[in-house]
Protein backbone atom coordinates (compact mmCIF):
# COMPACT_ATOMS: atom_id res chain seq x y z
CA UNK A 1 0.00 0.00 0.00
CA UNK A 2 1.18 3.48 -0.74
CA UNK A 3 1.91 6.27 1.51
CA UNK A 4 -0.29 9.34 1.29
CA UNK A 5 0.57 12.08 -1.61
CA UNK A 6 2.66 13.96 1.25
CA UNK A 7 4.56 10.68 2.72
CA UNK A 8 2.07 10.05 5.61
CA UNK A 9 1.36 6.26 6.11
CA UNK A 10 -2.19 5.58 7.26
CA UNK A 11 -2.18 4.51 10.95
CA UNK A 12 -4.74 3.63 13.73
CA UNK A 13 -4.44 4.39 17.12
CA UNK A 14 -6.46 2.06 19.72
CA UNK A 15 -7.05 3.29 22.94
CA UNK A 16 -8.86 1.68 25.84
CA UNK A 17 -11.42 3.35 27.87
CA UNK A 18 -11.14 1.31 31.22
CA UNK A 19 -13.17 -1.11 33.31
CA UNK A 20 -15.70 2.00 33.88
CA UNK A 21 -15.58 4.53 35.76
CA UNK A 22 -13.91 7.61 33.88
CA UNK A 23 -11.79 8.15 36.41
CA UNK A 24 -9.83 5.60 35.25
CA UNK A 25 -9.00 6.74 31.72
CA UNK A 26 -5.73 7.80 31.63
CA UNK A 27 -4.70 11.42 31.02
CA UNK A 28 -2.55 10.07 27.63
CA UNK A 29 -5.46 8.38 26.44
CA UNK A 30 -7.90 11.67 26.84
CA UNK A 31 -5.33 13.71 25.05
CA UNK A 32 -5.31 11.51 22.26
CA UNK A 33 -9.17 11.73 22.06
CA UNK A 34 -8.66 15.07 21.85
CA UNK A 35 -6.05 15.26 19.44
CA UNK A 36 -7.65 12.48 16.59
CA UNK A 37 -10.38 13.76 15.10
CA UNK A 38 -11.81 10.89 12.84
CA UNK A 39 -13.05 8.16 15.60
CA UNK A 40 -14.54 4.64 16.27
CA UNK A 41 -16.05 3.12 19.17
CA UNK A 42 -16.72 -0.35 19.47
CA UNK A 43 -19.08 0.04 21.32
CA UNK A 44 -21.52 3.45 23.52
CA UNK A 45 -22.45 0.66 26.15
CA UNK A 46 -20.20 1.46 28.26
CA UNK A 47 -19.80 3.86 31.23
CA UNK A 48 -16.66 6.00 29.90
CA UNK A 49 -17.91 5.74 26.46
CA UNK A 50 -19.19 9.70 26.31
CA UNK A 51 -15.49 10.72 26.54
CA UNK A 52 -15.33 9.52 22.75
CA UNK A 53 -18.93 10.45 21.50
CA UNK A 54 -19.21 13.33 23.19
CA UNK A 55 -15.87 14.91 22.26
CA UNK A 56 -15.35 17.56 19.02
CA UNK A 57 -16.93 15.50 15.94
CA UNK A 58 -18.15 12.77 17.82
CA UNK A 59 -17.60 9.35 16.65
CA UNK A 60 -18.45 6.66 14.89
CA UNK A 61 -20.09 3.35 16.86
CA UNK A 62 -20.73 -0.01 15.93
CA UNK A 63 -23.16 -0.89 17.87
CA UNK A 64 -25.96 -1.59 14.71
CA UNK A 65 -23.18 -4.04 13.59
CA UNK A 66 -23.81 -6.16 16.67
CA UNK A 67 -27.96 -6.08 15.93
CA UNK A 68 -27.06 -6.86 12.49
CA UNK A 69 -24.77 -9.47 12.81
CA UNK A 70 -25.97 -13.00 13.66
CA UNK A 71 -22.75 -14.18 14.97
CA UNK A 72 -19.45 -12.40 16.62
CA UNK A 73 -17.36 -13.34 14.24
CA UNK A 74 -18.95 -11.91 12.32
CA UNK A 75 -19.42 -8.17 14.18
CA UNK A 76 -15.44 -8.25 15.04
CA UNK A 77 -14.62 -8.69 10.75
CA UNK A 78 -16.76 -6.33 9.78
CA UNK A 79 -15.85 -3.69 12.50
CA UNK A 80 -12.17 -4.40 11.60
CA UNK A 81 -12.83 -4.48 7.81
CA UNK A 82 -14.45 -0.81 8.34
CA UNK A 83 -11.52 0.96 10.34
CA UNK A 84 -8.73 -0.72 7.70
CA UNK A 85 -10.60 1.21 5.13
CA UNK A 86 -11.43 4.15 6.92
CA UNK A 87 -7.84 4.53 7.67
CA UNK A 88 -6.81 4.49 3.98
CA UNK A 89 -9.12 6.99 3.25
CA UNK A 90 -8.40 9.33 5.93
CA UNK A 91 -5.42 8.94 7.03
CA UNK A 92 -5.53 8.79 10.97
CA UNK A 93 -8.05 7.34 12.98
CA UNK A 94 -8.81 6.47 16.53
CA UNK A 95 -10.21 3.30 17.81
CA UNK A 96 -11.81 3.40 21.66
CA UNK A 97 -12.72 -0.23 22.89
CA UNK A 98 -13.67 -0.95 26.65
CA UNK A 99 -11.15 -1.53 29.20
CA UNK A 100 -7.69 -2.59 28.41
CA UNK A 101 -7.21 -3.22 24.04
CA UNK A 102 -4.53 -5.75 25.39
CA UNK A 103 -7.49 -7.99 26.94
CA UNK A 104 -9.70 -10.28 25.04
CA UNK A 105 -9.92 -7.50 22.52
CA UNK A 106 -10.76 -9.89 19.38
CA UNK A 107 -10.68 -6.63 17.03
CA UNK A 108 -7.64 -5.50 18.04
CA UNK A 109 -5.94 -9.38 17.32
CA UNK A 110 -7.35 -8.71 13.90
CA UNK A 111 -6.43 -5.27 13.62
CA UNK A 112 -3.01 -6.45 14.41
CA UNK A 113 -2.06 -9.12 11.40
CA UNK A 114 -4.18 -6.77 9.07
CA UNK A 115 -2.33 -3.23 9.79
CA UNK A 116 1.14 -5.47 8.85
CA UNK A 117 -0.28 -6.36 5.29
CA UNK A 118 -2.35 -3.51 4.72
CA UNK A 119 1.20 -1.08 5.59
CA UNK A 120 -0.93 0.60 8.89
CA UNK A 121 0.83 1.72 11.59
CA UNK A 122 -0.92 0.43 14.49
CA UNK A 123 -0.53 2.27 17.66
CA UNK A 124 -1.93 0.95 21.04
CA UNK A 125 -2.17 2.44 24.27
CA UNK A 126 -1.45 1.09 27.53
CA UNK A 127 -5.37 0.91 29.39
CA UNK A 128 -6.66 0.07 32.61
CA UNK A 129 -8.38 -2.88 32.62
CA UNK A 130 -11.26 -4.77 34.60
CA UNK A 131 -8.54 -7.37 35.67
CA UNK A 132 -7.02 -4.73 37.86
CA UNK A 133 -9.98 -4.15 39.97
CA UNK A 134 -11.17 -7.61 40.10
CA UNK A 135 -7.99 -8.69 41.64
CA UNK A 136 -8.30 -5.64 44.04
CA UNK A 137 -11.63 -6.98 44.86
CA UNK A 138 -10.92 -10.61 45.25
CA UNK A 139 -7.48 -9.56 47.23
CA UNK A 140 -5.27 -12.53 45.12
CA UNK A 141 -2.40 -12.23 43.27
CA UNK A 142 -3.11 -13.78 39.85
CA UNK A 143 0.50 -14.12 39.23
CA UNK A 144 0.73 -16.62 42.50
CA UNK A 145 -2.56 -18.27 42.38
CA UNK A 146 -2.02 -19.25 38.85
CA UNK A 147 -5.61 -18.00 37.65
CA UNK A 148 -6.46 -18.38 33.97
CA UNK A 149 -8.55 -15.78 32.35
CA UNK A 150 -11.15 -17.20 29.93
CA UNK A 151 -13.14 -16.01 27.67
CA UNK A 152 -17.11 -16.80 28.54
CA UNK A 153 -17.94 -17.87 24.53
CA UNK A 154 -15.24 -20.29 24.09
CA UNK A 155 -15.16 -21.85 27.37
CA UNK A 156 -15.60 -25.30 26.55
CA UNK A 157 -12.85 -25.37 24.62
CA UNK A 158 -10.25 -22.65 26.69
CA UNK A 159 -10.86 -24.01 29.95
CA UNK A 160 -10.52 -27.68 28.50
CA UNK A 161 -8.76 -29.89 31.74
CA UNK A 162 -9.20 -26.96 33.71
CA UNK A 163 -10.47 -26.94 37.88
CA UNK A 164 -9.60 -23.82 38.58
CA UNK A 165 -8.78 -20.97 39.40
CA UNK A 166 -10.43 -19.54 36.38
CA UNK A 167 -11.40 -15.78 35.91
CA UNK A 168 -14.41 -15.95 33.08
CA UNK A 169 -14.76 -12.48 31.27
CA UNK A 170 -17.21 -11.61 28.32
CA UNK A 171 -20.33 -13.40 30.25
CA UNK A 172 -22.15 -10.49 28.87
CA UNK A 173 -25.75 -12.22 29.49
CA UNK A 174 -27.35 -14.97 32.05
CA UNK A 175 -27.50 -17.56 28.96
CA UNK A 176 -23.78 -17.35 28.53
CA UNK A 177 -23.71 -18.51 32.13
CA UNK A 178 -26.33 -20.91 31.79
CA UNK A 179 -24.24 -22.64 28.80
CA UNK A 180 -20.58 -22.29 31.13
CA UNK A 181 -22.59 -24.01 33.68
CA UNK A 182 -23.99 -26.54 31.58
CA UNK A 183 -20.59 -27.04 30.42
CA UNK A 184 -19.05 -29.60 33.61
CA UNK A 185 -21.56 -31.85 33.32
CA UNK A 186 -19.76 -33.35 36.69
CA UNK A 187 -20.14 -30.14 38.63
CA UNK A 188 -21.56 -30.80 41.87
CA UNK A 189 -23.10 -27.25 41.60
CA UNK A 190 -22.23 -26.55 45.38
CA UNK A 191 -18.22 -25.16 44.02
CA UNK A 192 -18.48 -21.12 44.91
CA UNK A 193 -18.65 -18.68 42.19
CA UNK A 194 -18.17 -15.06 42.71
CA UNK A 195 -20.05 -12.54 40.38
CA UNK A 196 -18.41 -9.28 39.66
CA UNK A 197 -20.42 -7.09 38.10
CA UNK A 198 -19.98 -2.66 36.98
CA UNK A 199 -16.33 -2.89 38.70
CA UNK A 200 -15.03 0.32 39.84
CA UNK A 201 -18.50 1.83 38.98
CA UNK A 202 -21.31 3.35 41.43
CA UNK A 203 -22.76 0.28 40.51
CA UNK A 204 -20.34 -2.48 41.34
CA UNK A 205 -21.68 -5.39 42.67
CA UNK A 206 -20.09 -8.58 43.96
CA UNK A 207 -21.79 -12.08 44.97
CA UNK A 208 -20.89 -14.60 45.96
CA UNK A 209 -22.84 -17.90 44.88
CA UNK A 210 -22.51 -21.83 43.92
CA UNK A 211 -22.02 -23.09 40.74
CA UNK A 212 -25.64 -24.48 40.61
CA UNK A 213 -26.86 -20.21 41.22
CA UNK A 214 -24.75 -18.43 39.22
CA UNK A 215 -26.92 -17.72 36.04
CA UNK A 216 -30.14 -16.83 38.83
CA UNK A 217 -28.09 -13.81 40.89
CA UNK A 218 -27.96 -11.03 39.04
CA UNK A 219 -28.81 -10.02 35.40
CA UNK A 220 -25.50 -10.03 33.08
CA UNK A 221 -24.28 -7.54 31.03
CA UNK A 222 -21.25 -6.43 29.56
CA UNK A 223 -20.08 -5.57 32.89
CA UNK A 224 -20.29 -8.97 34.11
CA UNK A 225 -17.39 -11.99 34.92
CA UNK A 226 -17.18 -14.28 36.93
CA UNK A 227 -14.28 -16.32 39.44
CA UNK A 228 -14.06 -19.94 39.72
CA UNK A 229 -12.27 -20.58 42.90
CA UNK A 230 -12.13 -24.12 42.26
CA UNK A 231 -14.10 -27.57 40.09
CA UNK A 232 -14.37 -30.80 41.91
CA UNK A 233 -14.34 -32.08 38.06
CA UNK A 234 -12.25 -30.49 35.15
CA UNK A 235 -13.85 -28.97 32.41
CA UNK A 236 -14.57 -31.46 29.18
CA UNK A 237 -13.25 -33.95 32.13
CA UNK A 238 -14.66 -37.24 30.25
CA UNK A 239 -12.12 -36.34 27.03
CA UNK A 240 -9.10 -35.31 29.19
CA UNK A 241 -9.61 -38.51 31.02
CA UNK A 242 -9.76 -40.69 27.61
CA UNK A 243 -6.83 -38.71 26.50
CA UNK A 244 -4.72 -39.28 29.38
CA UNK A 245 -5.80 -43.14 29.11
CA UNK A 246 -4.30 -43.14 25.38
CA UNK A 247 -1.42 -41.75 26.73
CA UNK A 248 -0.76 -44.09 29.58
CA UNK A 249 -1.45 -47.36 27.76
CA UNK A 250 0.97 -46.24 24.85
CA UNK A 251 3.53 -46.11 27.27
CA UNK A 252 2.65 -48.60 29.67
CA UNK A 253 1.15 -51.52 27.41
CA UNK A 254 3.55 -54.13 25.07
CA UNK A 255 1.19 -53.92 22.49
CA UNK A 256 0.30 -50.44 23.00
CA UNK A 257 4.04 -49.44 22.64
CA UNK A 258 4.86 -52.14 19.55
CA UNK A 259 1.88 -50.32 17.37
CA UNK A 260 2.65 -47.97 14.32
CA UNK A 261 1.00 -45.71 12.26
CA UNK A 262 1.16 -48.48 9.77
CA UNK A 263 0.14 -51.53 11.74
CA UNK A 264 -2.98 -49.66 13.19
CA UNK A 265 -4.25 -49.69 9.60
CA UNK A 266 -6.34 -52.85 9.85
CA UNK A 267 -8.03 -51.92 13.07
CA UNK A 268 -8.73 -48.71 11.61
CA UNK A 269 -11.21 -50.08 9.11
CA UNK A 270 -12.35 -52.76 11.03
CA UNK A 271 -13.75 -50.13 13.71
CA UNK A 272 -14.53 -48.01 11.02
CA UNK A 273 -17.09 -50.95 9.16
CA UNK A 274 -18.37 -51.66 12.75
CA UNK A 275 -19.61 -48.46 13.59
CA UNK A 276 -21.25 -49.23 9.99
CA UNK A 277 -23.11 -52.05 11.29
CA UNK A 278 -24.10 -50.39 14.40
CA UNK A 279 -25.77 -47.49 12.32
CA UNK A 280 -27.43 -49.94 10.10
CA UNK A 281 -28.94 -51.42 13.32
CA UNK A 282 -30.10 -47.98 14.34
CA UNK A 283 -32.10 -48.17 11.14
CA UNK A 284 -33.46 -50.93 11.61
CA UNK A 285 -37.21 -50.46 12.42
CA UNK A 286 -37.44 -53.78 14.10
CA UNK A 287 -35.07 -52.56 16.32
CA UNK A 288 -36.30 -48.95 17.09
CA UNK A 289 -37.06 -49.35 20.96
CA UNK A 290 -34.08 -51.72 21.35
CA UNK A 291 -32.00 -49.95 23.85
CA UNK A 292 -29.05 -52.18 23.34
CA UNK A 293 -28.89 -50.70 19.83
CA UNK A 294 -27.59 -47.43 21.37
CA UNK A 295 -25.67 -48.87 23.74
CA UNK A 296 -23.78 -51.04 20.55
CA UNK A 297 -22.81 -47.44 18.86
CA UNK A 298 -21.77 -45.86 21.36
CA UNK A 299 -19.58 -48.49 22.26
CA UNK A 300 -18.23 -48.99 18.67
CA UNK A 301 -17.45 -45.37 18.28
CA UNK A 302 -15.86 -45.37 21.28
CA UNK A 303 -13.58 -47.57 19.27
CA UNK A 304 -13.46 -45.60 16.85
CA UNK A 305 -12.48 -42.55 18.45
CA UNK A 306 -9.91 -44.56 20.54
CA UNK A 307 -8.04 -45.53 16.59
CA UNK A 308 -8.20 -41.41 15.99
CA UNK A 309 -6.87 -41.33 19.51
CA UNK A 310 -4.33 -43.25 19.70
CA UNK A 311 -2.92 -42.56 16.50
CA UNK A 312 -2.77 -38.07 17.51
CA UNK A 313 -1.05 -39.76 20.37
CA UNK A 314 1.56 -41.90 17.94
CA UNK A 315 2.79 -38.11 16.46
CA UNK A 316 2.52 -36.34 19.65
CA UNK A 317 5.29 -38.27 21.31
CA UNK A 318 7.23 -37.95 17.62
CA UNK A 319 6.88 -34.07 18.04
CA UNK A 320 4.68 -33.91 14.40
CA UNK A 321 1.27 -33.04 15.91
CA UNK A 322 -0.93 -33.48 18.65
CA UNK A 323 -4.85 -34.10 19.02
CA UNK A 324 -5.27 -30.53 19.67
CA UNK A 325 -4.02 -29.68 16.37
CA UNK A 326 -6.28 -32.60 14.66
CA UNK A 327 -9.20 -30.66 16.28
CA UNK A 328 -8.52 -27.19 15.70
CA UNK A 329 -8.00 -28.18 11.86
CA UNK A 330 -10.94 -29.79 11.80
CA UNK A 331 -12.63 -26.51 13.09
CA UNK A 332 -11.31 -23.95 11.20
CA UNK A 333 -11.64 -26.07 7.87
CA UNK A 334 -15.78 -26.73 8.65
CA UNK A 335 -15.60 -22.49 9.01
CA UNK A 336 -13.91 -22.39 5.79
CA UNK A 337 -16.12 -24.93 3.69
CA UNK A 338 -19.32 -23.32 5.44
CA UNK A 339 -19.45 -20.37 4.40
CA UNK A 340 -23.42 -20.07 3.72
CA UNK A 341 -23.07 -20.46 7.57
CA UNK A 342 -19.92 -18.44 8.69
CA UNK A 343 -19.88 -16.33 5.92
CA UNK A 344 -21.74 -14.02 3.29
CA UNK A 345 -22.28 -16.99 0.38
CA UNK A 346 -25.80 -18.01 -0.11
CA UNK A 347 -26.65 -21.58 -0.61
CA UNK A 348 -30.62 -22.37 -1.40
CA UNK A 349 -29.73 -26.36 -0.97
CA UNK A 350 -27.81 -29.39 -0.52
CA UNK A 351 -27.13 -29.43 -3.84
CA UNK A 352 -25.38 -26.05 -3.79
CA UNK A 353 -23.72 -26.69 -0.45
CA UNK A 354 -22.03 -29.93 -1.78
CA UNK A 355 -20.84 -27.42 -5.30
CA UNK A 356 -19.34 -25.37 -2.80
CA UNK A 357 -17.90 -27.31 -0.83
CA UNK A 358 -15.53 -29.12 -3.49
CA UNK A 359 -15.12 -25.50 -5.42
CA UNK A 360 -13.33 -24.29 -2.24
CA UNK A 361 -11.46 -27.80 -1.62
CA UNK A 362 -10.36 -27.14 -5.39
CA UNK A 363 -8.88 -23.86 -4.30
CA UNK A 364 -7.55 -25.04 -0.90
CA UNK A 365 -5.63 -28.47 -2.30
CA UNK A 366 -4.35 -26.31 -5.62
CA UNK A 367 -5.79 -30.12 -7.46
CA UNK A 368 -5.10 -29.85 -11.42
CA UNK A 369 -7.14 -33.52 -11.72
CA UNK A 370 -10.99 -33.66 -10.93
CA UNK A 371 -10.22 -36.72 -9.45
CA UNK A 372 -7.49 -35.52 -6.69
CA UNK A 373 -8.07 -35.94 -3.46
CA UNK A 374 -10.14 -40.24 -4.01
CA UNK A 375 -8.75 -42.36 -2.00
CA UNK A 376 -7.54 -45.51 -3.88
CA UNK A 377 -7.76 -47.27 -0.80
CA UNK A 378 -11.78 -46.94 -0.65
CA UNK A 379 -14.00 -49.62 -1.02
CA UNK A 380 -14.21 -50.92 -4.88
CA UNK A 381 -18.04 -49.49 -5.40
CA UNK A 382 -17.62 -46.40 -3.13
CA UNK A 383 -14.39 -46.17 -5.31
CA UNK A 384 -16.38 -46.47 -8.72
CA UNK A 385 -19.18 -44.04 -7.68
CA UNK A 386 -16.51 -41.00 -6.55
CA UNK A 387 -14.84 -41.22 -9.54
CA UNK A 388 -18.17 -41.31 -11.84
CA UNK A 389 -19.64 -38.99 -10.06
CA UNK A 390 -16.61 -36.68 -10.58
CA UNK A 391 -16.30 -37.21 -14.14
CA UNK A 392 -19.94 -36.15 -14.35
CA UNK A 393 -19.40 -32.50 -12.92
CA UNK A 394 -17.24 -31.89 -15.83
CA UNK A 395 -20.13 -33.29 -17.99
CA UNK A 396 -18.88 -36.39 -19.02
CA UNK A 397 -22.35 -38.22 -18.47
CA UNK A 398 -25.24 -39.79 -19.40
CA UNK A 399 -28.27 -36.91 -18.75
CA UNK A 400 -29.96 -39.79 -17.12
CA UNK A 401 -30.62 -43.09 -16.29
CA UNK A 402 -31.26 -44.70 -19.42
CA UNK A 403 -27.98 -43.93 -20.77
CA UNK A 404 -26.52 -45.92 -18.08
CA UNK A 405 -28.76 -48.57 -18.28
CA UNK A 406 -28.15 -49.95 -22.20
CA UNK A 407 -24.17 -49.75 -20.90
CA UNK A 408 -24.98 -52.75 -18.54
CA UNK A 409 -26.35 -55.14 -21.20
CA UNK A 410 -23.38 -53.93 -23.46
CA UNK A 411 -20.50 -54.83 -21.11
CA UNK A 412 -22.42 -58.09 -20.59
CA UNK A 413 -22.46 -59.19 -23.63
CA UNK A 414 -18.54 -58.61 -23.82
CA UNK A 415 -17.81 -60.58 -20.76
CA UNK A 416 -19.63 -63.30 -22.44
CA UNK A 417 -17.73 -63.06 -25.26
CA UNK A 418 -14.28 -63.52 -22.80
CA UNK A 419 -15.82 -65.93 -20.95
CA UNK A 420 -16.66 -67.88 -24.32
CA UNK A 421 -13.24 -66.96 -25.41
CA UNK A 422 -11.18 -68.38 -22.37
CA UNK A 423 -9.19 -65.23 -22.20
CA UNK A 424 -9.14 -64.70 -18.07
CA UNK A 425 -7.11 -61.48 -18.24
CA UNK A 426 -10.13 -60.15 -20.73
CA UNK A 427 -12.44 -61.63 -18.07
CA UNK A 428 -11.55 -59.91 -15.79
CA UNK A 429 -11.28 -56.40 -17.33
CA UNK A 430 -14.91 -56.87 -18.74
CA UNK A 431 -16.29 -57.79 -15.53
CA UNK A 432 -14.78 -54.88 -14.16
CA UNK A 433 -16.39 -52.62 -16.63
CA UNK A 434 -19.84 -54.49 -16.12
CA UNK A 435 -19.61 -53.43 -12.11
CA UNK A 436 -18.31 -50.04 -13.27
CA UNK A 437 -21.60 -49.36 -15.63
CA UNK A 438 -23.90 -51.11 -12.99
CA UNK A 439 -22.29 -48.42 -10.14
CA UNK A 440 -22.96 -45.45 -12.75
CA UNK A 441 -26.79 -47.05 -12.86
CA UNK A 442 -26.85 -47.06 -9.11
CA UNK A 443 -25.56 -43.16 -8.94
CA UNK A 444 -28.15 -42.29 -11.17
CA UNK A 445 -31.08 -43.40 -9.21
CA UNK A 446 -29.67 -42.37 -6.17
CA UNK A 447 -28.72 -45.35 -4.91
CA UNK A 448 -25.22 -45.87 -3.20
CA UNK A 449 -24.21 -48.96 -4.53
CA UNK A 450 -21.81 -50.49 -1.76
CA UNK A 451 -24.77 -50.07 0.50
CA UNK A 452 -26.74 -51.81 -1.77
CA UNK A 453 -24.80 -54.76 -2.30
CA UNK A 454 -24.21 -55.21 1.30
CA UNK A 455 -28.02 -55.01 1.69
CA UNK A 456 -28.47 -57.21 -1.13
CA UNK A 457 -25.59 -59.46 0.69
CA UNK A 458 -26.78 -59.49 4.04
CA UNK A 459 -30.52 -60.84 2.52
CA UNK A 460 -28.43 -63.23 0.94
CA UNK A 461 -27.18 -64.19 4.14
CA UNK A 462 -30.32 -63.79 6.25
CA UNK A 463 -32.57 -66.90 3.71
CA UNK A 464 -29.09 -69.04 3.50
CA UNK A 465 -29.53 -69.43 7.35
CA UNK A 466 -32.90 -70.39 7.01
CA UNK A 467 -31.80 -72.85 4.33
CA UNK A 468 -30.04 -74.19 7.00
CA UNK A 469 -32.27 -74.36 9.44
CA UNK A 470 -34.59 -75.96 7.23
CA UNK A 471 -31.95 -78.27 6.39
CA UNK A 472 -31.58 -79.07 9.76
CA UNK A 473 -35.24 -79.85 10.74
CA UNK A 474 -35.34 -82.02 6.93
CA UNK A 475 -32.62 -84.07 8.16
CA UNK A 476 -31.01 -82.87 5.17
CA UNK A 477 -27.04 -82.86 4.66
CA UNK A 478 -26.62 -79.35 2.24
CA UNK A 479 -23.09 -80.52 1.33
CA UNK A 480 -24.44 -83.57 -0.66
CA UNK A 481 -27.88 -82.29 -1.42
CA UNK A 482 -28.81 -81.66 -5.31
CA UNK A 483 -29.54 -77.99 -6.41
CA UNK A 484 -32.76 -78.53 -7.22
CA UNK A 485 -33.27 -79.77 -3.10
CA UNK A 486 -31.56 -76.89 -2.25
CA UNK A 487 -33.89 -74.47 -4.86
CA UNK A 488 -36.96 -76.27 -2.81
CA UNK A 489 -35.33 -75.42 0.66
CA UNK A 490 -34.55 -71.79 -1.03
CA UNK A 491 -38.53 -70.98 -2.33
CA UNK A 492 -39.95 -72.16 1.26
CA UNK A 493 -37.52 -69.32 3.05
CA UNK A 494 -38.47 -66.70 0.71
CA UNK A 495 -42.30 -67.76 1.27
CA UNK A 496 -41.94 -67.51 5.08
CA UNK A 497 -40.92 -63.90 4.46
CA UNK A 498 -44.52 -63.08 2.86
Amino acid sequence: MQPFPNGHTPSITIIGLGPGNPEHVTTDTVTTIERIHRRHLRTAVHPSAHLVTEAAGGATVYDDVYEAAETFDEVYAQITDHLIADAHERGDILYAVPGSPLILERTVQLLRQRCINEAIRLHILPAMSFLDVAWARLGIDPVEDRVRLIDGHDFAAAAAGETGPLLVAHTHANWVLSNIKLTVEDATGDEPVVVLHALGTPDEEIVETTWAKMDQTIDADHLTSIYVPRLSAPVGRHYVRFHDLTRTLREQCPWDIEQTHQTLIPYLLEETYEVVDALQALADPQRANDPSVDDDLIEELGDLLYQIEFHAVIAEEQGRFTVADVAEGIHDKLVRRHPHVFGNVVAEDSEEVLSNWDEIKRVEKGRASVFDGIPRSLPSLSYAAKVGHKASKLGFDWPDVSGALPKVTEETAELIEAIDAGDSDETTAELGDLLFAVVNVARHVGVDPELALRAASDKFRTRFEGVERLAIADEIDLRSAKLEVLDVLWDRVKASED
